[in-house]
Formats: structure tokens, sequence, C-alpha cells
């Protein structure tokens, strides 16, 4: 990492205690750096991102730490008695939520979406609280690990339900059109959001529409929470398994005696045949390579391989030795007839070439 690179991330720690400790500036500080991390073309698990997502979820900690000091929201209330300053600081905990998603540390992803599904099931219980908008509330992180437990450990869990065997088309179609529904009206809150941002940012907005802008942002925000809520809980079950240690298996696999070799086998179509014909297959071998190669070292056609030779054996060697070792003294001592029968020899091929009399190959 460049120097420059490293000093501008020391400056960005270090803004986050420099920030204001006003509610408002701490909200729209970690607001602004969500933007910036969800809107971004660069890698999310550059050093740059992630040191923006620490920021983020710093300030925002920090101003839900002041809101709940200053007890800003009370169930007994209605959401037309919550005034418009305060509305967007309901927006704190999804915040958060979306910034946890937004880290990519491998080692503690388990601890980060069980954690930010806990931000975004506050949110979406405040909401309830609050009536802003029609929908059903999921499972809690505790009521949906009691659920799954009691599907494990049930005293019928062996014993196949009609939902385990028959999927549920009604309620699958029904999930589905839900899905679809709210797609759909989350394309058309953003849509809106566009236009009164505009209104909003310019400063030039009243009351009822800042109030406008800050509930189209928490309906948009409640269908999103219900879609990562949907996906936490498949990446939880998939993160748990991958997590559990190898070891037991490895163990086990050790555990197992190795099998015995299986022998070859020949499949023949009738037993009788087989008995009387044979396999049928001219290659199948009739003996090991052990009992080929003591039966032809029993005829003595292998070499020696150490074995002391018989005195036939020897003579016979000695013999064909002793004859080419008196040609080649006979040609180092220059024998004339030795060497004229070489000349003779030479000047023969000089005049005949290869093949000459092969009358069999017509050479």
């Amino acid at each position: 990492m460049a120097a420059s690179e490293r000093r501008e991330n020391a400056q960005q720690l270090a803004g986050v205690h420099a920030e204001p400790r006003r509610l408002c500036d701490l909200l729209d500080c970690g607001w602004k750096l969500f933007e910036e991390v969800d809107t971004t073309n660069e890698s999310t698990g550059s050093n740059h991102i992630q040191v923006k997502v620490k920021r983020g979820i710093t300030a925002l900690e920090e101003a839900s730490r002041m809101a709940a000091q200053l007890d800003l929201f009370s169930r007994n209330e209605l959401l037309e008695e919550i005034a418009t300053t305060d509305l967007k600081y309901l927006l704190l905990p999804v915040l958060l939520g979306a910034l946890t998603m937004k880290q990519t540390n491998r080692a503690t992803r388990l601890q980060s979406v069980q954690m930010a599904r806990v931000y975004f099931y506050d949110f979406l219980r405040r909401c309830k609280d609050y009536n802003v908008s029609n929908f059903e509330l999921p499972f809690s992180a505790t009521e949906n690990s009691t659920c799954g437990e009691e599907l494990e450990n049930g005293a019928d869990k062996n014993k196949p339900t009609a939902s385990a065997t028959q999927p549920n088309l009604v309620a699958m179609a029904t999930q589905r059109q839900a899905k679809i529904e709210r797609y759909r009206q989350r394309k058309e809150t953003e849509a809106k959001l566009s236009e009164i941002r505009r209104v909003v940012e310019s400063g030039q907005a009243d009351d009822e529409a800042v109030r406008g802008f800050y509930l189209l942002n928490l309906k948009k925000w409640v269908m999103t929470s219900l879609e990562e809520i949907e996906s936490i809980d498949q990446e939880v079950a998939i993160l748990k398994r991958t997590t559990v240690p190898n070891s037991t298996e490895s163990s086990s696999e050790h555990k197992h005696p190795s099998r015995p070799p299986v022998k070859p086998f020949i499949l023949t179509k009738d037993a009788v045949q087989a008995k009387v014909f044979g396999a049928g297959y001219p290659s199948l071998a009739t003996m090991t390579v052990d009992d080929w190669y003591e039966q032809r070292q029993k005829c003595g056609f292998l070499p020696d391989q150490g074995v002391p030779r018989t005195a036939a054996v020897i003579q016979d060697y000695d013999t064909e030795e002793l004859a080419e070792e008196e040609k080649e003294k006979r040609v180092e001592m220059d024998d004339e007839e030795a060497l004229q029968k070489a000349r003779d020899w030479d000047d023969w091929k000089d005049t005949h070439r290869r093949g000459y009399g092969n009358r069999k190959n017509m050479g």
C-alpha cells in the first residue's frame, strides 16, 4: 500500500473523532458514507471502501447511543406524533445493518451478518409499532434459531410430513407474488424519492415535503429489510455448515479398514458354455507374471540373474570368445590372408550394390 493511501486512511480514521458530536451530524455522516459505498464502482473489499464502512458504522453507533439517551421514540405514541426533525432517526438501525453487510472480513462474516439481522429486525419492529406500512414481521433471531432446533430435535423428525414430501404450491405462489409486488412498490418509491430529494437538498422544501421524504425512505427500507433478512437467513445456514471442522470426517475415514482387492471375474452368457469353450477372450491371461518367469527360468531361457551357469554353457561361451579374440589378433598382426580377404570384400561391395543376387526380392 502506498504511503499516500496509508496517510489518507489514517486521516479518515482520525476523522471519526473529529466529527461533531451533534446527533444530526452523526446521522448525516453515516448516511452519506453508506451512499458512497453503495454507489461506488470500486471493489467493496478494497481497503479504501472498508475504511469508509468502518467510519460509517462508528458514527451511526454513536448516534444510536445518543438517540437512546434522549429517548426519542416510544411505543405508546403514533407516527403522527413524531416530530419531522426526529423522523429520520428511525433510520439509524437500518443504516447500521446495511453498512454491516458491507463488511468483507471472512473470519467474522457469520458474526457480521447475524448482527446485521438484529439491526434490520429492530428497524422493522419499530416501523411495525408505528404502522409505517403494512407488512408481516419476520421471526426474530431467537425465534428463528428455536424453530430450527425444534425441527432438528423434534420427536417426529424422521417421519416425513406432508409439507416435506409435497411442497405447498399455494404458499409458494403467494410468496412469489408478494416478492413481485414488493419489488414493484420499491421501484415506485425510489422514483418518487429521486424527485423529492432535489427539493429537500436544495433547502426550499416545506415541512410537509420533508416529512414525506423521510416517510418514503422508511417505506423503501422496510421492503429492503425484508429482502435482506431472507438472504441473511440463507447465508447464515450456509456459513454454519461451512465452518464445521472436518476433523471428525477425516478421522472417521481413517478408521475404516482398507478393503481387500477385488478378484477379476468374467461375465459369460452361460456357465456351461464357459466351461466348454472357455471365457471367450483370446488375450485372457492364463498365468501370472511370476508363474511365467519361474517356468522360463526352469527351462533355461532366461539370463542367469546371478545364478551360476552350467559347464556346457560356459564352454560354448568360451569357445566363441576365443574365436573372436583370435580373429582380432590376426588383423592386428597384419595377417596377409585376413587383410587380402578384407580388401576383396571391400572391392566386391564397390562393384555390387546391396542385395545383389537376391532373386526373391528381384533387387
